[in-house]
């Protein structure tokens, strides 16, 4: 078996330096060369895979030592990289950023060091010269094996780039070229993050700009060969694969899944693991559809931007009473985040205007005005829920602007080491519902329940 998988990451000193636009130019310059391509983003982000896959029109996959220990995370890129003929593997925060901020737990450094991947550090140089010298310094000295092996100079000229490639490489560490600042290298962001893909005309024409831009100023050829050059993996001990397995693949069961651009924040893991255990996932839009797709036995609302389109999201008063009606008759339902704030009486957006929604969840859910409860998150089930049991326990994050009147109290939600604790969700009947993003493949116990659950509403039905 090939165990080579070609792979390098970017990383960088902190947010905002430019590592998914240079991924993004990167992966495009790599498909002009014909090779096939895989991208993944450290930690626990939805919007710059989406990002990803608008360049390689195939989904990514999210590497968080947090989640999943790091073996579980080596199997999960060895899967995924499958014959990949280069994985690009993107940085999340500061390099060595992890959880808390102060430990490297969960960082980037620590995907790096898991999967034993060099890593190129893409550096803002924005308002600086020489004391890059010193940051890159810094970086490869402040842990005995850095993996960084390149540096890429992001936002200078090309007479600066020259004049500090040498003081850079001094240090050990190859500089694979520069990019000025130009509108090409230019994306746009809001609260949560980068603005959505679909939402910025002509992206594709910029960024084949951006790739043709690179290719005259970056080492196109000499970062794919750092990549080939990426020490083969261990072969991996089946421990994620071994857990998923134990979930029966019987009859497939339809599941309503909403996806327009006022949900989209589901991790690719977790719709693959609903799609092994026999779910056939049924795409519809809680602002453009009507009604909920036939034959569904089951609701999984995801994440995302309800809180922008709260209009025509209240407006669409069929799907609200569609899905009123389905959780009264006991369709099983999985909603967090944004899927939470559309099960409520009201939402409310950013100007306090305030628009009816589905009036599942009794209350209201409002803008808090600042992030509340970020961060990594352990959820303990304090009785039985539909699909997690007491005693059981499911990894996943928050990040949210918005509060609600009914935050639901079925599950306690920990802070790694127990910096913190918050009631959370609402867990009875055929509902899960609240802010936190569970991960599925940390306990595959709930999404296999799930499953079952609306596995069950069929044999209820016939």
């Amino acid at each position: 078996m090939n165990n080579s998988y070609p792979r390098l990451m970017l990383a960088a000193p902190k947010s905002g330096s430019g590592k998914t636009m240079m991924t993004c130019g990167l992966l495009n310059a790599f498909l002009i060369r014909k090779l096939s391509c895989r991208s993944f983003k450290c930690g626990p982000d939805y919007i710059d895979p989406m990002f990803h896959k608008y360049v390689l029109g195939i989904d990514g996959g999210n590497l968080d030592t947090f989640f999943l220990d790091k073996e579980q995370v080596r199997e999960q890129f060895s899967d995924q990289a499958g014959e990949a003929g280069i994985s690009v593997i993107e940085g999340v925060m500061g390099y060595y950023d992890g959880v808390g901020g102060d430990t490297t737990e969960a960082s980037s450094y620590e995907v790096a060091c898991a999967l034993d991947t060099p890593v190129v550090l893409v550096l803002d140089c924005k308002g600086a010269s020489l004391s890059l010298a010193a940051v890159v310094k810094g970086f490869l000295e402040y842990k005995e094996n850095s993996h960084i092996k390149g540096v890429i100079l992001n936002r200078t000229s090309s007479v600066m780039a020259e004049r500090l490639k040498p003081a850079i490489e001094e240090l050990g560490v190859h500089v694979y070229g520069y990019l000025p600042e130009c509108k090409e290298g230019a994306l746009g962001s809001r609260h949560l993050g980068l603005v959505l893909p679909g939402e910025l005309k002509g992206l594709k024409d910029q960024l084949d700009q951006l790739a043709m831009k690179l290719e005259t100023t970056i080492d196109i050829n000499g970062l794919i060969k750092l990549a080939q050059d990426a020490r083969p993996l261990p072969p991996s001990r089946a421990g994620l694969k071994s857990r998923v397995s134990e979930a029966p693949l019987e009859r497939e069961v339809l599941i309503g899944m909403a996806s327009d651009e006022a949900f989209c924040f589901y991790y690719q893991e977790n719709l693959r693991l609903l799609k092994e255990m026999g779910a056939k996932l049924i795409p519809f839009s809680p602002i453009r559809d009507k009604r909920l797709p036939s034959g569904i036995l089951g609701l999984l609302l995801g994440g995302g931007y309800p809180e922008l389109y709260c209009r025509e999201l209240s407006e669409n008063e069929s799907m609200l009473r569609d899905i009123r009606q389905a959780s009264e008759r006991g369709l099983p339902i999985l909603a967090e985040c944004g899927g939470f704030l559309y099960l409520h009486d009201q939402l409310e957006t950013k100007d306090h205007e305030t628009y009816p929604m589905a009036g599942i969840i009794h209350g209201k859910a409002f803008w808090a005005e600042r992030l509340l409860r970020f961060g990594y998150i352990e959820t303990f089930p304090k009785a039985d829920t539909p699909f997690l049991k007491k005693g059981e326990s499911i990894r996943g994050h928050e990040f949210h602007y918005w509060d609600s009147t009914n935050n639901g109290d079925c599950m306690e939600a920990k802070k790694p080491g127990g910096r913190k604790s918050w009631d959370c969700v609402h867990g009875k009947g055929n509902l899960l519902a609240g802010f936190p993003h569970f991960y599925y493949p940390s306990n595959p116990a709930l999404p296999k329940r799930f499953v079952e659950a609306c596995r069950e509403l069929r044999e209820g039905e016939e």
